[in-house]
């Protein structure tokens, strides 16, 4: 009693009292009284005690649902049948009572009976049990017709904590009483205040994978009761939902395909297209209203007050069409009819509704385009006949598409006042409509979907053409929608381009006289819109005429706003990046303009992030150049950003040491992409000699610096990864200088810099000696530094980069690291990190672990395989327990894949020897955990890899072990307390 008292008193303090505090503290408390033992019979001592509040009686049956879900088996078996007396006593309490305890007693008892057989459960199961409590209490027959709902729900709920094989045997107990489940609903139609209840719970049985015949189905009364519930504005989203679900099942190809299903289909079909007028009223309804103030005639056609209600209508069109759209795709009379239907949802005003067909226009574009959709036709001529009359009878829907669809990026009058999270959707809505788009194009082929395109960006509304302004909104979309399909244009179009390009120039100068918002809004679109179709200006036989005004547009976009120079920059970057041969005689105005965007000249607004676009794009202007001009081209291309590094260095170490890293960064991240694009491997290695003593005077002073170190290693990275063996002059000092200032400072680009390094060298036998003086370096000094799981995880980029560098090693140099001595301890150190929760680091250091198991699988590394041996079967069982404590629990269940995939490169390895490691790992695992059966049934799948190599099978397994022993929380620390993967640490060299 005391304890049902302190639950009211911190229910009270959590929705009552004033103090923050005080209200953090009794929500803490809740939750922890949630996972005691004690929490069965409070909640249901409060449950039952008719003077408990409404907060009181929602948080107990909250409580009580989520023990029966997740703690069941916290109970004495003997517990099960007065806990079901007891939540069925509290059913029909509560009848009458509050709605969302109604359905969390509901869920329980669901839950209880996923957990509980049949058998044990009495009376033929829950659903004859329930039948029978209806009968013997009829009052209470909404309530149970809310659990009969849920019950189907629940067999696919993974909250609750039932094994896999129990889960599976429920849905087929489920699936054996559909007749009876389906009786019940049959006579409770005999209510007709109970019918929306009655269509719901028919829907989520729907949902199970019965094989109720479609003729029989076709005469069902609750079938039949659905669809004529489809006039009706109370019934309409519940029988939507059952006709859907029939839909979906009709289509099923478990349940033998459209075909099979053709009696129920002829039924269903007919009553969804009658609602296509109904749609086309609402959408017109719609219309009128935003353009008459909101008012609404009422007294005009059925008006669906509620959006809901033709959401739910043009589901059903969406739903036929992906389900039914192989028959559709056939391009028959009939299916043309369904195809107008779905225009009808796309023409509707409301983007929510309309945006349902999208998914069904790309699948079709994909059936009417893809090869493998005609192979039943034979031959080629056959194949491309059909083909092409498919597309000729879909090609006005899809143009239609492009016309119902594009206006719908337009931005809204009131743009500059959307909200955040408006603002964010309406961006999506560009994307998605751009995908529609270039489904369209597809289709049609991209000069005919232009051609449509353009029409909207001349027609009136748009832009005349001539230079006079009429409605931004309406030319920035039509230019939106026609970058959209770029790629899918023809380099060789040459009716549309080239007036797009016309009217970009005009366009552009004519926006100069509209507001900010709207000048920069518009100047972008002109921008990416050039910088799309740089592939055709580099083509197009008139392309070359265009770009020099162009350049001009893009160059004077750089001066209105950020985000049009953004905008301009990136378009600057795709046309030198595709028409770069033909600008190289253009390379002293493009320095000009490169020059004055870096240093920030004048009226230019490119930021520093946006000015690495024009660093990409000169360099790959000069990489065009002739070698002994690309040199003195990247000279001046790198003036820029080593002159301020320079006078910085020159103001001697204690300036640099306090110069903020951005000021630094800047210019460091602009010779990194220097160097990355510029594709001349002797000309970047000649710079980078060059400025190594800029490079070393940095790496000296701000090696304590994070994030200037990340951006100088990324430089370096660049350049060897360009240069290659050219670095050759240069490598040995930049490896002397990280190997010592890692020692200090222990900055994890080092290591990412050391693993370029041994990517390019590390096969290079003249580099041999100093790259095993690296390697044995940096890796004794990470293993000092990572010696327990506390330091995995408070180093977690050190042991990623340490370990992908590991990986890099076996594939580059094995020669050089297996031999090694930092081998041993290396391995050492990651069977410690296995667990570590950070992502990246625990897949480096499974991948590496993996690299090493599978270095036999080459005949390259099978004279390595002693060597490994030496090092893994001594540690082969701790490996093993490790790899199964991270399968059960002690890594999140989606890092499995790579876990597994460790776990299936030890086994091959070491076959046998891996059987018994894994068997004494398994053993483990109490019984209570995992059965004999659940355990055994994973040791044979393993056994299978060993002897037959069925990897599909043990991935079931695995996953199956993995769900047992993840059920609940409880279970989980059990496992992990039996397999102890965090007990490792490295001592004195020795992992112990």
């Amino acid at each position: 009693m005391e304890l049902q008292n302190t639950v009211k008193e911190a229910l009270n303090a959590l929705y009552h009292h004033p103090d923050d505090a005080v209200r953090m503290q009794a929500d803490r408390w809740l939750q922890e009284f949630q996972r005691t033992i004690d929490a069965w019979q409070v909640s249901d001592n409060l449950l039952h005690d008719s003077s408990s509040n409404q907060e009181t009686l929602i948080f107990c049956s909250q409580t009580l649902r989520s023990k029966v879900q997740r703690d069941f088996e916290e109970l004495p078996s003997e517990a099960f049948r007065p806990l079901r007396d007891s939540l069925n006593s509290l059913l029909t309490a509560f009848h009458k009572g509050p709605p969302k305890v109604r359905t969390q007693i509901s869920l329980a008892v669901a839950a209880l009976a996923v957990h509980v057989p049949a058998k044990d459960w009495g009376d033929g199961g829950i659903v004859n049990w329930l039948r029978d409590e209806m009968n013997s209490h009829p009052e209470c027959i909404p309530s149970f017709l809310e659990l009969l709902r849920v019950l189907p729900e629940e067999a696919f709920n993974y909250k609750i904590a039932a094994r896999p094989d129990r889960r599976r045997q429920f849905e087929k107990e489920l699936a054996s009483l559909m007749e009876v489940a389906l009786d019940i609903l049959r006579a409770c139609l005999n209510i007709s205040e109970l019918t929306e209840q009655v269509l719901e719970a028919f829907a989520s049985w729907l949902r199970l994978r019965h094989r109720i015949p479609s003729s029989t189905l076709a005469s069902h009364p609750l079938v039949l009761t659905a669809l004529s519930s489809l006039s009706s504005d109370i019934l309409l989203e519940a029988s939507v939902n059952v006709i859907s679900e029939l839909i979906h099942y009709t289509a099923a190809r478990n349940s033998g395909g459209v075909v099979a299903h053709m009696p129920l289909i002829q039924v269903i079909v007919p009553q969804v297209m009658s609602l296509k007028s109904q749609l086309r009223d609402s959408s017109k309804l719609v219309f009128d209203s935003k353009h008459n103030g909101g008012n609404r005639n009422v007294s005009s056609s059925r008006y669906f007050q509620d959006e809901e209600d033709v959401k739910a209508m043009a589901r059903l069109f969406a739903d036929m069409g992906d389900s039914y759209l192989e028959l559709i795709a056939n391009g028959s009379d009939e299916s043309m009819v369904i195809v107008h239907a779905l225009l009808e949802v796309a023409s509707h005003p409301e983007y929510d509704i309309a945006s349902m067909t999208f998914n069904f226009w790309h699948n079709l574009q994909i059936y009417l385009i893809e090869r493998d959709s005609y192979v039943s036709f034979g031959n080629e001529a056959s194949i491309e006949a059909e083909r092409n009359r498919r597309l000729l009878v879909f090609r006005s829907s899809y143009e239609s598409l492009v016309s119902l669809v594009s206006f719908r990026v337009q931005y809204p009058q009131d743009y500059a006042d959307l909200s955040r999270e408006d603002l964010k959707d309406f961006k999506k809505t560009r994307y998605d409509v751009a995908d529609v788009l270039i489904d369209a194009a597809l289709v049609l082929g991209g000069e005919a979907t232009l051609k449509i395109l353009y029409m909207k960006l001349v027609e009136p509304g748009g832009s005349s053409g001539n230079g006079e302004h009429n409605n931004w909104h309406s030319a920035e979309a039509a230019l939106y929608c026609i970058r959209a399909i770029s790629d899918y244009v023809s380099v060789t179009e040459a009716e549309v381009m080239p007036q797009v390009n016309n009217l970009c120039i005009l366009l552009l100068s004519d926006f100069l006289l509209v507001t900010f918002v709207r000048l920069s809004l518009s100047s972008i679109q002109v921008c990416l819109t050039i910088g799309a179709y740089s592939k055709w200006l580099d083509a197009a036989p008139t392309g070359l005429s265009f770009l020099p005004s162009l350049i001009d547009i893009l160059v004077s976009g750089m001066n209105v706003s950020e985000d049009t120079a953004a905008a301009a920059a990136l378009a600057f970057r795709h046309i030198c990046n595709d028409c770069g041969k033909k600008l190289c005689g253009s390379l002293d105005g493009l320095f000009h303009i490169y020059q004055r965007a870096m240093i920030g000249e004048g009226t230019f607004k490119v930021s520093a992030e946006d000015s690495l676009h024009l660093v990409e794009a000169l360099s790959v202007v000069i990489t065009e150049l002739p070698s002994d001009h690309a040199k003195k081209g990247l000279e001046v291309l790198c003036l820029p950003a080593v002159t301020p590094l320079q006078e910085v260095i020159n103001q001697g170490p204690l300036i640099l040491g306090q110069t903020t890293a951005r000021e630094l960064t800047v210019h460091i991240d602009r010779l990194a992409n220097i160097f990355r694009y510029v594709n001349n491997p002797e000309a970047v290695a000649d710079a980078v000699q060059r400025l190594w003593p800029i490079f070393k005077a940095i790496f000296d002073i701000r090696a304590w610096d994070m994030r200037t170190m990340e951006s100088l290693c990324r430089a370096c990275k660049n350049a060897v990864r360009t240069s290659k063996r050219f670095m050759g002059l240069t490598i040995g000092a930049m490896l002397e200088e990280i190997q010592a200032l890692y020692k200090q400072h222990h900055q994890s680009c080092f290591l990412y810099l050391s693993s370029e390094v041994i990517k390019i060298f590390g096969s290079d036998p003249s580099c041999a000696d100093y790259l095993k003086i690296l390697i044995e370096s940096l890796f004794s000094h990470t293993i000092c530094l990572l010696k327990t799981i506390q330091d995995f995880t408070s180093r977690p980029d050190i042991a990623d980069d340490c370990f992908l560098l590991a990986s890099r090693c076996i594939r580059y140099c094995p020669d050089l690291f297996f031999p090694s001595p930092v081998f041993p301890p290396l391995v050492d150190c990651a069977m410690i990190g296995i667990t570590v929760q950070h992502r990246e680091a625990s897949n480096s250091i499974l991948t590496f672990l993996s690299d090493i198991f599978d270095i036999s699988n080459s005949s390259q590394g099978e004279k390595y395989a002693s060597i490994r041996d030496n090092v893994i079967i001594p540690r082969g069982p701790t490996i093993t327990r490790i790899l199964v404590a991270s399968l059960t629990g002690a890594l999140p269940s989606s890092r499995l894949e790579t876990v597994i995939y460790a776990v299936l490169s030890l086994t091959r390895a070491y076959r046998s020897r891996a059987l018994e490691w894994t068997q004494d790992s398994v053993s483990l695992i109490p019984s209570t955990a995992a059965t004999e059966a659940e355990r055994s049934r994973f040791l044979r799948a393993l056994s299978e890899v060993v002897s037959r190599g069925d990897v599909n099978a043990l991935t079931i397994s695995i996953e199956e072990l993995s769900e047992v022993c993840r059920r609940n929380r409880t279970v989980q620390e059990i496992v992990q307390g039996a397999l102890r993967p965090l007990e490792l640490n490295l001592v004195n060299g020795v992992v112990v």
